[in-house]
C-alpha cells in the first residue's frame, strides 16, 4: 500500500498536479517566486497575479519569497520544478544572475515568465521564456522632464536609487541623468546612492543630503515611492518645504502624498498590467497560445493635474 501511494504521488507530480491546502484542492501547479514579499510594489504585482487565477480552479498558484537572496531564489525555482510546476514566474532578485534559473527551466522544458525586472537588457528572451514589464528608462525620463518644468531655474538634485544590481535602479537613474544633460543642464546631480527601495533608507540618505548640501539641494528623486516618501519625512523634520520630491510606482501612499502636495509627482508603474500580464503569459505558454516574447506595460506621469484620476 505504501509503495502504491508513493507511485501515485510521483505520477501526480509528473503530471503537474498538486494538492494545495487542507481542502485537497488540486490542479496544474504555477510557481511564482518573488524577490521580496516586503517590497510594497511587488506585493501589488503578486496580488494581481494571484487574482487572475481566483476563478480558475484548474490552476494552483504557489508563491515563494526569495528575501533578496539570489541563491535562495534559484533554490526555490529548482524546488518548484522538482514538485512538478508546469510554468514558473520570477521577479528577479538580481537581473544579472538569472542564467541558472533560465537554464533550469529550459532543461525541464518548463515555460518561464520574468516580470517587472528584465534580465535580458536589449536582447530578446530565449525560446520558451517571456518578459512582462515596463521600459524602465521611461520612468526616469518622465521624472526629469517634470522636474525641469517645476524648476526652470535649476539647482542641485539628489537621487535615491534602488538596489544597484537591479535593472530598474540603473535605468531610472540613467533616464534622470540623460534628460538633465540633454535638456536641463542647470539641474545638477549632487549625489546618488542606493536606498534599496526602502523608506527608512531613503529617509536616512535624505537627512544626510539636507545636512551636506543645505540650500543648494532643490530636489530629491526616488527610484521608487517608498524611498521618496522617506525623503518627504526627512524634509518635513528639517523644515524644508522648498525641496521637490518625486517617486515612481504610484502606490496608494504616494497618490495620497501627491494629493496633499507633499510629493510633487510619481510615475505609475502598472501593477495590474504587470501582474495580470504575467498571469496571461503563463497561461498562454501552458495552453500553446502564440504570444510575443516581451510585453511592454507603459508608465504614466502623475502630478496634481491628473492625480484625481488615480
Amino acid at each position: 500500500m505504501k509503495k502504491m501511494l508513493v507511485l501515485v504521488a510521483v505520477l501526480l507530480l509528473m503530471a503537474g498536479v498538486v494538492f494545495a491546502g487542507p481542502g485537497g484542492q488540486k490542479g496544474t501547479l504555477v510557481g511564482y517566486v518573488c524577490n521580496n514579499f516586503n517590497d510594497t510594489f511587488q506585493g501589488y504585482v503578486m496580488e494581481q497575479f494571484k487574482g487572475y487565477f481566483a476563478d480558475k480552479p484548474e490552476y494552483v498558484v504557489e508563491t515563494q519569497d526569495a528575501q533578496e537572496d539570489v541563491v535562495r531564489q534559484q533554490d526555490q525555482v529548482n524546488n518548484l520544478l522538482a514538485k512538478g510546476a508546469k510554468v514558473i514566474v520570477v521577479v528577479p532578485v538580481n537581473t544579472s544572475a538569472m542564467a541558472p534559473i533560465t537554464k533550469a527551466c529550459q532543461d525541464k522544458k518548463v515555460p518561464l515568465v520574468y516580470v517587472n525586472r528584465n534580465p535580458f537588457g536589449d536582447a530578446n528572451p530565449p525560446s520558451g521564456v517571456y518578459y512582462i514589464g515596463s521600459q524602465e528608462i521611461d520612468a526616469g525620463t518622465m521624472q526629469a522632464e517634470g522636474l525641469g518644468k517645476l524648476l526652470p531655474q535649476g539647482g542641485g538634485v539628489a537621487i535615491l536609487m534602488g538596489k544597484l544590481d537591479n535593472e530598474g535602479a540603473i535605468l531610472r537613474t540613467k533616464g534622470n541623468e540623460d534628460t538633465f544633460a540633454a535638456k536641463y543642464p542647470n539641474l545638477r546631480v549632487l549625489a546618488k546612492e542606493a536606498a534599496n527601495w526602502q523608506r527608512d533608507q531613503g529617509m536616512a540618505l535624505a537627512e544626510n543630503y539636507i545636512t551636506a548640501y543645505g540650500s543648494n539641494l532643490k530636489a530629491i528623486l526616488g527610484n521608487n515611492d517608498d524611498a521618496a516618501l522617506g525623503a518627504i519625512e526627512a524634509c518635513r523634520n528639517a523644515g524644508r518645504t522648498d525641496i521637490v520630491v518625486m517617486g515612481v510606482d504610484a502606490t496608494p501612499d504616494a497618490i495620497a502624498a501627491v494629493k496633499n502636495g507633499s510629493l510633487a509627482a510619481t510615475v505609475l508603474q502598472d501593477s495590474v498590467g504587470q501582474g495580470r500580464g504575467a498571469a496571461e503569459a503563463a497561461v498562454n505558454a501552458l495552453t500553446g497560445v502564440s504570444q510575443p516574447p516581451i510585453k511592454w506595460v507603459p508608465f504614466v506621469y502623475i502630478d496634481k493635474s491628473n492625480v484625481a484620476n488615480y
